[in-house]
Parts: structure tokens; C-alpha cells; sequence
């Protein structure tokens, strides 16, 4: 009977460990929720642009570009990486933030959420932010330095690995991992895990390689990613960088939910990105 118990024991831990290696994508990416929520800029009162950006590999994402405000100069652009879950609707409060700092937003929704084609991966994450790199260098005209890669959770791994193959004038990093097989070994710490894992999303490895000011953004009392990874996230970037700890659980501590956050952002953008080009002065006749 002992025998037998054990070989239960057995097949239900090779069963669990299979699960996890041929199901991590629907384990990590969550692209149905709340899938028919759909909301605009528009329904908080912000212009934008709606974008169809193609990719390399031939995919279509859906996305918008929200201008800043008329009345200030650009100071520049944020490409926003959100996380696993949801689609660009569930982020109108960063586009209000941001439009209110002066800055410009372009937000894509990944391959397979929202009204993107596709199945989501790692590698098309990856391609799917490098088509908003490209779109805002190449058709909005953005140069690097002025443009913020902004990575949400998951989002911030997309934007860490972008960060490497270019050079932006600064990274965020918002309640974001170390990376995937860090976050798998510590829920499942009887599991293998970083044998099982295929989907690495290494934002920890990626660090020692960007050169531009880092900012990393989370809470104490995160209820999914623990506080140590944004720590070690910190403690991984180069200089110069930035810590902003706030407050609240993943899904409610965010950094425009206070005043003295938001200006910390800015506190941290202002020397990141140049000032906006000035008008030659008129010459005297």
C-alpha cells in the first residue's frame, strides 16, 4: 500500500510538472480577460490616433497614439508595455497621467489581446514592441532619447529586453520580475521549475546591458510580484536609477493613485529627457 501511495504521489508530481511545461503559456499570458471591456481615450476626454502597426513576422496590433497637451510642448514620448492580463482600456488612467505631465503615449495592445492578431509569446511580445519602436522613430518621429520605455509587471520584461536594442532616453520598470523562472521557483518551490520553464522573460539578465537612467517602481505589500524583485531589479541596474516605492496590492498600487508619486515620476523624467527643441528666434530686419 505504501508503494502504491507513493507511485500516486509520483504520477500526480509528473502530471503537475507536464501541466506547467506544455500549459505555461495560458499560465503567463492572460489575454481573455475581461476581453470584451473596451474603453477609448476618448471616454476620458483625450485625443488620439488609432493605429494598426504591423510586425516583422506579419502580425497586426492594435493601438493609439494620445498626443500631449496642445497647450505645452512635447517634453517627449512613452511606449506603454502593459502586463499579462486585460487590453489597452484597462490603462486610461497612465494615459491621463501621462498626457497631464506632457508627455505623448503610444500604447499597443500584444499579439492575441484585444483586437490583435496573433498568439501571444515571448518572442512576439518582443516583435510586437519593437513595431511601436519603430512607428515612433521612424513614423512619429520621436528620436530616442526622447522616448520613455514605461514596462507595466510583465510588460516590464518586453520593455527591458526592447532597452537592449536601443537607446532610450529612460526605463521604467512598475511592479515588475526578475523573471519567470525566479517568479515559478518561489510559487511552486517543490517543482523544477527553471528546467520547465520556456518562458524566460529574464528582465534581471537584461540590466547590466542598458545604459540609460532606470526607474523601479513597486510596493511593499504586492500581492503577486514580491517586493525583493523590484529590490533586486534595482540593485541589478546600472546608474543612474531610481527607486519609487509605493503602495497597494499589483492591482491597485499604482503610481498615479497619489500626487506625491506622480511627481516623483516627473522628478525622475525631468533630467532623463532633454527639452524640447526651440524654435530659432526670429532674426531682426
Amino acid at each position: 500500500m505504501l508503494w502504491s501511495a507513493l507511485q500516486i504521489v509520483l504520477l500526480v508530481y509528473l502530471g503537475v510538472a507536464a501541466l506547467i511545461y506544455f500549459k505555461q503559456s495560458s499560465l503567463v499570458f492572460l489575454p481573455e480577460l475581461d476581453r470584451g471591456f473596451r474603453a477609448s481615450p476618448a471616454d476620458i476626454g483625450l485625443p488620439f490616433n488609432p493605429l494598426r502597426l504591423a510586425t516583422t513576422d506579419g502580425e497586426t496590433l492594435d493601438g493609439w497614439f494620445v498626443p500631449a497637451d496642445a497647450k505645452r510642448e512635447t517634453r517627449g514620448l512613452v511606449i506603454f508595455l502593459h502586463g499579462n492580463a486585460g487590453n489597452m482600456g484597462h490603462r486610461l488612467d497612465y494615459l491621463r497621467m501621462f498626457h497631464d505631465l506632457g508627455l505623448a503615449t503610444l500604447i499597443i495592445d500584444y499579439r492575441g489581446y484585444g483586437r490583435s492578431g496573433g498568439t501571444p509569446s515571448e518572442q512576439g511580445t518582443y516583435l510586437d514592441a519593437a513595431a511601436a519602436w519603430q512607428h515612433a522613430t521612424q513614423v512619429l518621429g520621436f528620436t530616442a532619447d526622447r522616448i520613455v520605455l514605461f514596462g507595466e509587471s510583465l510588460g516590464g520584461g518586453v520593455a527591458a529586453q526592447l532597452a537592449t536594442t536601443t537607446r532610450p532616453g529612460a526605463l521604467v520598470l512598475a511592479s515588475s520580475f526578475t523573471s519567470v523562472p525566479d517568479m515559478g521557483a518561489e510559487l511552486y518551490p517543490l517543482l523544477p521549475i527553471r528546467l520547465l520553464a520556456r518562458i524566460r522573460y529574464d528582465t534581471l539578465a537584461h540590466l547590466p546591458q542598458i545604459t540609460c537612467p532606470v526607474l523601479v517602481i513597486h510596493s511593499r505589500n504586492d500581492d503577486i510580484i514580491p517586493f525583493a524583485h523590484g529590490r533586486r531589479l534595482f540593485e541589478g541596474a546600472r546608474q543612474p536609477k531610481h527607486f519609487l516605492e509605493i503602495e497597494g496590492g499589483h492591482n491597485d498600487g499604482f503610481v498615479f493613485a497619489r500626487e506625491n508619486w506622480v511627481q516623483q515620476l516627473d522628478a525622475f523624467l525631468r533630467p532623463a529627457l532633454p527639452d524640447p527643441p526651440q524654435a530659432p528666434a526670429a532674426v531682426a530686419q
